[in-house]
């Protein structure tokens, strides 16, 4: 299959020539969130492969992230690893990303994947959450126009992703009988993952490639990785990732249309600890 054909934009269609390196040569946060998020974005091959294994017969579900998840995923992976390649050259990049692999790889394995498909796909409704909330905060904080169309495109990948692993998990949903309280523990509980290793093994990771000599320096760390979760943090879409995270539990409308708001007040207070 020729998937430039497929997919809704290419990494050919962005013009990194084009890079307005005055507004972003200088902004280490800004280097640290999209070198982190390049390193998460490009293992997705490993990702796929685990979810086509326990989604084992389901082959509309298995075709789909053979022939078009995975492939969007890891064009973003190159497409962010290319933007950092030529704004900050002097970065080994691939030396950071294989560090980092052998320890997040290790992570990501089928003893990993929920037991049930249908809260697999629940938790994968989290994590297309999560990356849809990153990459819309990530377009607000950024003004540099090729990669405020980069993060645009991304952004607009994993809502459509959201919206498709929400599709099988409505069906799998009524298949498996699932309860609210049991898609409810499964969203806390990725929420939690997420929040606590993803992002933090990505950045550590950035960081002793930058600085080998202070590897085992926690204060260092978060000397250096703090203010660019902090700036993160704050450009959380809170309102939308509230709406996206409550959409699996089946609330009733009026109800979840009472729960939105306050909700999102406290997801600020949350996003900013």
């Amino acid at each position: 299959m020729d998937y430039s054909t497929v997919l809704p934009w290419t990494l050919e269609s962005l013009d990194f020539a084009e890079i307005d390196m005055a507004r972003v040569r200088h902004n280490e946060n800004l280097f640290l969130l999209l070198c982190s998020a390049s390193f998460v974005e490009s293992g997705s091959d490993l990702y796929t492969s685990n979810l086509i294994e326990h989604f084992d017969g389901d082959l509309e579900l298995q075709a789909w992230l053979r022939d078009h998840w995975e492939h969007e995923e890891l064009q973003h992976g190159r497409a962010l690893a290319t933007y950092v390649r030529h704004v900050w050259p002097e970065f080994d990049w691939e030396a950071g990303f294989q560090a980092f692999w052998r320890d997040y790889g290790a992570l990501c394995t089928n003893e990993q994947l929920e037991p049930s498909r249908g809260l697999e796909l629940a938790a994968r409704c989290v994590v297309e959450t999560g990356t849809a909330s990153l990459y819309r905060a990530l377009n607000d904080i950024v003004d540099e126009p090729v990669l405020k169309q980069l993060t645009n495109h991304i952004k607009s990948d994993e809502v459509r992703h959201f919206k498709h692993f929400y599709q099988h998990f409505q069906r799998y949903r009524t298949q498996e009988k699932l309860s609210r309280y049991q898609v409810f523990r499964t969203i806390l509980r990725r929420v939690n993952e997420i929040r606590n290793e993803d992002s933090d093994i990505a950045l550590r990771h950035v960081f002793n490639q930058c600085y080998p000599q202070h590897k085992a320096d926690q204060s260092q760390f978060l000397k250096v990785a703090g203010p660019a979760q902090a700036l993160l943090r704050r450009h959380i879409p809170a309102e939308m990732t509230v709406k996206m995270l409550l959409k699996p539990l089946d609330l009733p409308p009026r109800l979840q249309q009472t729960l939105e708001k306050p909700l999102a007040r406290i997801s600020e207070r949350f996003f900013l600890q």
